[in-house]
């Protein structure tokens, strides 16, 4: 009965930890790289930040029985025994032997790439596939490259192009592109042709659609549209499963609503699209 006490007083602070870092979070960046950008002839000095941040609860695995905390270890295959991170190196397996690569060995794979962001040519922005982008970094200008910084930033947003470049960072080679949001240039780590599967793969029902179901799906896509504001858009999941964590500190049992989704069958997709259709117009009005 104490252990149960105690777990929901742990849970409870818990939540109060996790709210108070969503609330009042400090927000401090810390470079990821520091390098230079180079175009032309033209180095800009910069350091780089990551743009984006995790939005998932700080949730430990535990034992189910007594809810200790599940560590992780590790261990010596041969002896069982801990390593210590200072003793941990990395190797390449090459026939029956392991080949030890030092840090110095990942930067001289490619010094230049390691130290530098060589934009290599430009494109228009229309040009890139959405489903290439990875992760956003924000570049901020190191002293002595402010003038070249805007320089480059005032010119991308003149002729609306992103620079193409690549670079490596954490021993992983990366493909880029480089333009402006708000100001700030952005790069985006976007994915080589090889790490893009063939759609091909994907089964694709033959179906034929009407001229009449197109231009009803089209009347109600324009209906809908509006314009682009992502911050209305929110993450509540977070906060919602928050919610189940202080009802479960406090004892007190969580409420479900029930969804059920249903596939829309052929032959009701007209009065489906003309149901949506007047529902958006009713609220519209």
């Amino acid at each position: 009965m104490h252990r149960v006490e105690e777990s929901s007083a742990e849970c409870i602070i818990e939540t109060k930890r996790i709210c108070t870092y969503y609330l009042f979070k400090i927000n401090t960046m810390k470079s990821v790289w520091n390098g230079t950008v180079s175009f032309g002839l033209v180095s800009i000095p910069i350091k780089m930040y990551s743009a984006s941040e995790s939005r998932n609860l700080d949730l430990d695995m535990l034992d189910k029985h007594d809810h200790a905390r599940i560590r992780y270890k590790r261990v010596n295959e041969e002896t069982g025994e801990e390593v210590e991170w200072k003793d941990i190196v990395k190797g390449f397996k090459k026939d029956d032997a392991y080949v030890i690569l030092e840090k110095e060995d990942f930067e001289n794979a490619n010094v230049k790439k390691s130290k530098t962001i060589d934009i290599e040519e430009f494109v228009e922005e229309t040009e890139v596939a959405d489903m290439l982008f990875k992760n956003p970094y924000y570049l901020e200008p190191q002293k002595e490259g402010g003038k070249a910084y805007n320089l480059l930033r005032d010119a991308l947003k003149k002729t609306g192009k992103l620079g193409v470049a690549t670079f490596v960072m954490r021993q992983k080679e990366n493909l880029s592109l480089i333009g402006v949001y708000k100001n700030v240039i952005v790069l985006h780590v976007i994915r080589f042709a090889e790490e893009i599967r063939d759609p091909k793969e994907v089964k694709i029902p033959k179906t034929k659609t009407s001229d009449k179901e197109i231009a009803m799906a089209e009347d109600l896509i324009e209906n809908y549209t509006e314009k682009f504001n992502f911050k209305k858009y929110k993450d509540v999941y977070n906060s919602q499963l928050l919610k189940i964590i202080e009802s479960k500190a406090s004892g007190k049992k969580v409420k479900v609503e029930k969804t059920k989704s249903e596939p829309t069958a052929a032959k009701d997709l007209m009065a489906k699209l003309k149901a949506s259709l007047d529902q958006r117009k009713k609220k519209a009005s």
